[in-house]
C-alpha cells in the first residue's frame, strides 16, 4: 500500500469520526430551525471575555448569561453562560457553555433531570467552542443532545477551559475538564431562568474527550460537588491513561491527537514548557495548529503532516520521558477514586484511537475500589461507531437512574 493511499484512508477515517458525524447530524435536523446567520465567533464576541479580576464567588456561580440562538429540536430555550470554575491546579477561572431546557413542563416523577455533557474532541481554537457550534447548528453531537431534550431533560454543555474564553484550551487535562462539567451543572441550577433548582437529579455524560471529562466528573463529584444530586454517569471511549494513549497514537494515523494533548498539558501546567522540547518542525506544527478545529477543512494539513510520524520527528527530547510530564499525566489518570454514583462505561473493541486495554483497566480499577460499574463492549465498532452504538444504552442507563431504578452493575462478571 502506498503512503498516499494510507493517508487517504486516514483522512476518510478521521472524517468518519468527526466531520461525518457532523454532516449526519446536520442532515437530520429536520425539526431544527435554520442556523442563525448572525452568530459571532467567540474571538470577536465580548461575551466570552471575562471581567478582570473575576468577581467574588464560588465554583458554579454565573458571571453572565444571555439567551442563545440555539437551533432547537422542538420547543426548548437555551442560554449561553459564563461561569466560575477551577483549573487543574485549583485556580479560579471563567468557562463558557450552553444550558438548554425544554419548554414543555416535566411530567416525570420529581424534578426535571439535568444532564451535564462532556463533548468529544473539537480542536484547540476558540471557534471550536460547543456554545458557538451549537448556536450555528453545526455541532456533531447536536442530535445526541436533542435525544436528551426529547426525553424532557435539561442539558448543560461546557466549553471547557480555553475554548471560547481567552487562553489555550487545556485539551485532555481531566482534572480541569471534570471540574468544568460539574460547575456548569451548578451554573444551570443557579440560573434562575432555567427553573431547575439545587435539588435537580443530575446525570453526567460524555464520549471520547467527553469520556475523560465525564469520568473525572464522576470521580470528583462526591467530594468536589456533594451539593449536586448525581444519579449516574455514562462515559464511553474513555482516554483514561494518557501515557498509554500516547504510546498507541505515536507513529499512527491519529498522532495529531497526541500533539493536541501535549499543547493542552502545556497550557494547564506552564512549567512543563513544551516549547523547549520542540525542534523547528515541532515549532512550526504548534504555530500552524494551535487554533484549528477538528471538523474544519483547515485541519487536513495537520493530519497529513503528523500521520505515521514519530514524536522524535518534532522534538529534540521526548517530553513524555521527563519526570515532570509523567507526574502531571499521572495526576490526570483515571481510576484512582471510585465514583460515588453508578457508572455505565462503553468501549468499542476495535477502537483505533482510544486503546481498548487502558479502558478495560479503568473499569477493573473502579470495580476493585467498590464502584458500581456497568461495563459494555461493542464488538463490531471502531471509535465513531462506538459513539453511535453506545448512545442509546447510555441514555437508557441515565433514564433508569432518573427513574430511581437500582443499577445492577457487572463488576463480578
Amino acid at each position: 500500500m502506498s503512503m498516499s493511499t494510507s493517508l487517504r484512508r486516514v483522512v476518510r477515517s478521521v472524517l468518519g469520526s468527526c466531520v461525518g458525524v457532523a454532516i449526519a447530524a446536520t442532515a437530520l435536523q429536520g425539526t431544527a430551525q435554520a442556523a442563525p446567520a448572525d452568530v459571532t465567533p467567540p474571538a470577536q464576541d465580548a461575551f466570552y471575555t471575562p471581567p478582570s479580576p473575576l468577581p467574588q464567588g464560588k465554583p458554579g456561580d454565573v458571571i453572565r448569561s444571555r439567551q442563545s440562538q440555539y437551533p432547537t429540536f422542538g420547543d426548548a430555550k437555551a442560554w449561553q453562560v459564563l461561569y466560575r470554575s477551577e483549573s487543574a491546579t485549583g485556580e479560579p477561572i471563567a468557562v463558557s457553555g450552553t444550558v438548554v431546557v425544554p419548554t414543555k413542563a416535566w411530567t416525570g416523577g420529581g424534578k426535571r433531570p439535568l444532564v451535564t455533557w462532556g463533548v468529544g474532541t473539537r480542536g484547540l481554537g476558540d471557534a471550536c467552542a460547543p456554545s458557538y457550534t451549537l448556536a450555528t447548528g453545526l455541532d456533531y453531537e447536536a442530535l445526541f443532545v436533542a435525544d436528551a431534550l426529547s426525553r424532557g431533560w435539561a442539558v448543560a454543555i461546557t466549553d471547557m477551559q480555553g475554548l471560547g474564553t481567552p487562553g489555550q484550551h487545556t485539551y485532555e487535562v481531566g482534572q480541569s475538564q471534570g471540574r468544568a462539567v460539574l460547575n456548569i451543572a451548578r451554573a444551570a441550577e443557579r440560573l434562575d431562568e432555567t427553573g431547575l433548582g439545587a435539588d435537580a437529579p443530575v446525570g453526567i455524560m460524555g464520549y471520547s474527550q467527553g469520556g475523560t471529562s465525564a469520568g473525572w466528573a464522576a470521580q470528583l463529584a462526591g467530594t468536589y460537588a456533594p451539593d449536586l444530586q448525581v444519579k449516574g454517569t455514562a462515559a464511553g471511549g474513555v482516554p483514561a491513561d494518557l501515557l498509554a494513549v500516547a504510546k498507541s497514537l505515536d507513529q499512527g494515523p491519529f498522532a495529531a491527537l497526541m500533539y493536541m494533548a501535549a499543547v493542552g498539558y502545556d497550557a494547564a501546567y506552564p512549567e512543563l514548557n513544551l516549547q523547549k522540547y520542540l525542534n523547528d518542525a515541532g515549532k512550526k506544527l504548534l504555530a500552524d495548529t494551535k487554533d484549528l478545529c477538528l471538523v474544519s477543512v483547515d485541519v487536513l494539513p495537520a493530519l497529513f503532516n503528523t500521520a505515521f510520524k514519530k514524536i522524535s520527528d518534532f522534538t529534540t527530547t521526548n517530553p513524555l520521558d521527563q519526570p515532570d510530564w509523567q507526574a502531571r499525566l499521572k495526576e490526570n489518570r483515571l481510576g484512582g477514586t471510585a465514583p460515588s454514583a453508578p457508572v455505565f462505561q462503553a468501549q468499542a473493541v476495535f477502537d483505533e484511537i482510544i486503546p481498548f486495554q487502558q479502558a478495560d483497566t479503568l473499569h477493573k480499577e473502579w470495580c476493585a475500589k467498590g464502584a458500581n460499574v456497568t461495563w459494555k463492549t461493542y464488538l463490531f465498532a471502531e471509535h465513531a461507531l462506538g459513539m453511535v452504538q453506545s448512545e442509546p444504552d447510555s441514555m437508557a442507563f441515565l433514564a433508569d437512574r432518573f427513574a430511581g431504578k437500582p443499577a445492577q452493575g457487572n463488576c463480578a462478571a
